[in-house]
Parts: structure tokens; C-alpha cells; sequence
């Protein structure tokens, strides 16, 4: 027998190849308010180039600083209502007299694309999620270092009244205490290192097994090149 193994070769399916499959995923990020959640998604949005923001729809009128299809898909009720009728809509929620809603196709488009898809929603918007496509979903529950420095962060945006600054911690009671329901739990006492976890996770579930449909004949193949290769050899 020789020492040495020739190269493998003719293996089914490349490296390449099973990353260009991947079905990519849909990552969830929940806070109470101040926890610093949307700074961090912003950040994701600017250096991973294989993410893209969810735009959702609703039914309130397009303020003039906003564009349709960027900020949000603008569309009336007997749109919103057909929608929710036919199951278009992945989650949604009323807030006041205006509905907010995913729609499911271009999710599902970019997911079949190999696309990662980032949510900036709330605990309910995520338990609709997990009941239409839980499979697909990574959800990161973001936490701040203490209560008093989420009530501080709150103050310096100084763009709440103290009434508004209350409500939103009273709010923060129930958020917090599902906190056990999400995947993962980072708290944001240093904003680089907390980017840096959620970043982490999301590359590491970039690799989980389900999501790679071409890894098994990808393995199979070089398992293969490999017996091959040691017959030859011997």
C-alpha cells in the first residue's frame, strides 16, 4: 500500500455549491425598550452583506419623510384584509387604529434565495412567527446590564415625555418575562461586544445542518473520492 492519497476528485457536489444552497434564515431581534436593539440592527444591516431588513406593510398614512417600499408598503384596509384572508401575512398586529404586518412572499422568496432576513419586532410579532415558519427562525432576546440604565437610556433620547418613558418600562415587565421562549439571551452592557455576540450567532446558525440540503451529498461524494482514492492505493 502507498503512503500516499491522490486527490480527490469528481465529488457530486462542491464546497462552493452547498453554500449557494443554503436556506437562508429569519433573524429575530426582541427588546424592551432602551435595551439598545435597533442600534444593533443597524449595525448588522451595514457590515453582513447577506441580510437584509424586513419591510412590513401597513395600513397608516405615509408621512411625507417617507418612501413607499423603503420605510414601509403603504396600502389600505380592504388590501390589508385580503392579505390576512389569503395567509400573506407572516405576523401582524394593530396599534391604535393602523396594522403593521410581515408579508409572507418576500420572506420566503429570499430565504429560498439563500437571503438571511432580519426582524426588528416584538414578543407577539415572534410567537406568530414561530407558529407559521419556527424552523427558519434564530430569535436573540436583548437585554440591558440594569434596569437603571435602561430607564437612563430612555432619558438621554429625550424624545419621550416622563408619562411615555413609564409606559414603556411598565411594557418592559411583560416583554422581559418571556424572555425564555428566544433562542438566545444577549445583554447589551457593552454595545461592540453585544453586536459582535449577535453577529456570532448568526453565523454560527448560518451552518446548521437543515439549512444545508447539499452538505449530505456534498460528504457523500468526498466519502466516496476518498474509498476510491484508498483502493487505488492500495
Amino acid at each position: 500500500m502507498s503512503d500516499s492519497i491522490a486527490p480527490l476528485s469528481g465529488t457530486s457536489v462542491s464546497a462552493d455549491q452547498a453554500e449557494a444552497q443554503r436556506r437562508g434564515l429569519m433573524l429575530v431581534l426582541s427588546s424592551p425598550s432602551g435595551a439598545g436593539k435597533s442600534t444593533i440592527a443597524r449595525l448588522l444591516l451595514e457590515k453582513e452583506t447577506n441580510l437584509s431588513l424586513s419591510i412590513s406593510v401597513t395600513t397608516r398614512p405615509r408621512r411625507s419623510s417617507e418612501v413607499d417600499g423603503v420605510h414601509y408598503h403603504f396600502l389600505d384596509n380592504a388590501r390589508f384584509d385580503q392579505m390576512k384572508e389569503h395567509d400573506e401575512l407572516l405576523e401582524w398586529a394593530q396599534v391604535h387604529e393602523n396594522y403593521y404586518a410581515t408579508p409572507r412572499r418576500p420572506v420566503e422568496d429570499a430565504l429560498e434565495a439563500g437571503q438571511d432576513v432580519l426582524f426588528d419586532i416584538d414578543i407577539q410579532g415572534t410567537f406568530q412567527l414561530y407558529e407559521k415558519m419556527r424552523s427558519d427562525v434564530v430569535s436573540i432576546f436583548i437585554l440591558p446590564p440594569s434596569i437603571a440604565e435602561m430607564k437612563s437610556r430612555l432619558r438621554r433620547r429625550a424624545e419621550d415625555s416622563e408619562d411615555v418613558i413609564m409606559r414603556r418600562l411598565k411594557t418592559a415587565v411583560g416583554e422581559m418575562r418571556h424572555w425564555s421562549k428566544y433562542d438566545y439571551v444577549v445583554v447589551n452592557d457593552d454595545l461592540e461586544r453585544a453586536y459582535e455576540s449577535v453577529r456570532a450567532i448568526l453565523r454560527a446558525e448560518r451552518h446548521k445542518q437543515h439549512r444545508s440540503p447539499a452538505i449530505a451529498p456534498l460528504i457523500d461524494g468526498m466519502v466516496g473520492d476518498l474509498e476510491q482514492s484508498l483502493s487505488e492505493q492500495s
